[in-house]
């Protein structure tokens, strides 16, 4: 059996769409399952739009993702020479030649054939002419000398057996009149030179596909397996856009998501294994086959992406959360944290991502562990902290003074009992008591909220004044 060996070929205009993502995520996947080599090209050929910006944000987006390829990253640009090379081969054998139409003789044509409902948009002017006749100067293309008659045909392992009638397929340009390579050219050749067996992308290149069979059969290289990959939609159905989510991975880092979810996300996104929702890094690498992409559209839906990713954050590893959440606190903050509040994050962490979506929402619902004395209070909290439960607190604060043991059993067991005496139910105490020390009215559980916060700090903290009014 022939080594399986894949590619990640994207252009360098912009981020890693979230498409491109799961593009290149298939790609790594069948190769890591079948034990081949995954590639990394980049087309920037189209030197007007390609950036090096685009193409670290690529990089640092597969990077992010886990997504790491095998050897250097190739660019296509580099191979000039060689797509020359290979169009020398095909006017040598004839399937290929010189056009000199100009471009009012091109718009013509392509007007004619629109009006005519005609397929194909170039009528061959220059495939049988003698190049002498070529008016004076006209820097010439280079065509493909497509077949006229019969039918082409491609076993797409997603989409089936696919076909087109020859006659109306264009004779595509190969190389542009100031001799750099087409898009089209430069994809069959470098997928040839670097052994790509396995073809996966998305199925708006599907009739790309037919076009360059027909190139790689005259230039007598085997045609790799093709598996083109339904395109993801909004949750509307509608063709995916900014408004439904399509940013760029760099995005989805920033709003907070694990790169574990996303690849989660993205496999199941056209590609199923029975009911499997939460699938592991792992298990996706064992179970992931090219029969399992599904050939309608996905749908990208935001609100099951912030399941999953809470389903992530509960498992994942507190130290790597800290270490997510300390630029951005310290952002906020101004500051970075001192030794005592990283180990006080390390302990509120259990208990925050139980509460969590993203990473940003930890980042949301933490800052009053980090502040000296009595947090600021928002609106709903300000209003608990009443001038009788302010006294009430005061109270409460001299009996905890003398706690034995701070922990979150003691410290509900003394509060509950402290209610009692004081003729009120719990929720009386445990409100203003949340208020007084988050500064809000919804946090983690206000003894768990306690234990990490220490008794010195804790008892700081309701050392408080009733709001100005």
């Amino acid at each position: 059996m022939t080594d399986v060996v894949t590619r990640f070929a994207p252009s360098p205009t912009g981020y890693l769409h979230i498409g491109g993502a799961r593009t290149a995520l298939f790609n790594w996947l069948y190769a890591r399952h079948c034990g081949g080599r995954f590639l990394l090209r980049i087309e920037d050929t189209d030197r007007a739009r390609s950036t090096e910006d685009a193409v670290r944000a690529i990089i640092d987006g597969l990077d992010w993702l886990g997504l790491n390829w095998d050897g250097d990253p190739i660019s296509q640009i580099t191979r000039t020479d060689r797509h020359v090379e290979a169009v020398n081969t095909l006017l040598a054998s004839g399937h290929a030649y010189h056009c000199y139409a100009t471009p009012e003789e091109l718009d013509e044509m392509r007007t004619k054939a629109r009006a005519a409902g005609t397929r194909r948009l170039y009528d061959g002017m220059w495939r049988d002419r003698d190049p002498s006749e070529a008016p004076a100067g006209i820097d010439p293309v280079v065509r493909f000398r497509a077949p006229l008659e019969g039918t082409t045909v491609i076993k797409d392992k997603v989409q089936g057996e696919v076909s087109v009638q020859n006659d109306g397929l264009d004779d595509i340009v190969l190389l542009r009149a100031d001799g750099t390579p087409t898009y089209m050219l430069a994809v069959v050749v470098d997928d040839h030179d670097m052994g790509v067996t396995h073809v996966i992308r998305g199925d708006d290149h599907l009739n790309n596909a037919l076009r360059q069979a027909n190139l790689i059969t005259a230039l007598g290289w085997e045609t790799p397996v093709y598996a083109h990959i339904p395109l993801i939609h909004g949750a509307d159905g509608a063709k995916l856009s900014k408004r439904h989510g399509a940013l760029g991975v760099e995005a989805y880092r920033d709003m907070g998501y694990l790169p574990e979810t996303l690849r989660n996300y993205l496999l199941r996104l056209g590609w199923s294994h029975g009911d499997d929702e939460t699938i592991s890094t792992q298990q996706a690498i064992e179970w992931f086959d090219l029969d399992g992409i599904g050939k309608s559209p996905a749908r990208l839906d935001l609100a099951k992406l912030d399941n999953l990713n809470g389903h992530y954050l509960k498992a994942a590893d507190d130290a790597r959360l800290a270490t997510l959440m300390a630029p951005s606190l310290a952002e906020r903050l101004g500051r970075s944290l001192s030794a005592v509040e990283e180990k006080r994050l390390g302990e509120a962490l259990p208990d925050l991502k139980q509460r969590a979506k993203t990473i940003v929402e930890l980042i949301d619902n933490s800052p009053f562990y980090f502040n000296e004395g009595s947090p600021p209070c928002d609106e709903k909290a300000a209003k608990l902290l009443t001038d009788e439960a302010v006294a009430l607190l005061g109270r409460l604060r001299q009996k905890l003074d003398d706690l034995p043991a701070w922990t979150p059993e003691a410290l509900e067991d003394a509060v509950r009992h402290f209610a009692e005496t004081e003729a009120l139910k719990l929720g009386k105490v445990a409100q203003p008591l949340r208020a007084a020390l988050t500064g809000r009215t919804v946090s983690p559980g206000v003894f768990d909220v306690m234990r990490v916060l220490g008794r010195e700090e804790t008892l700081q903290r309701l050392e408080i004044s009733p709001p100005a009014s």
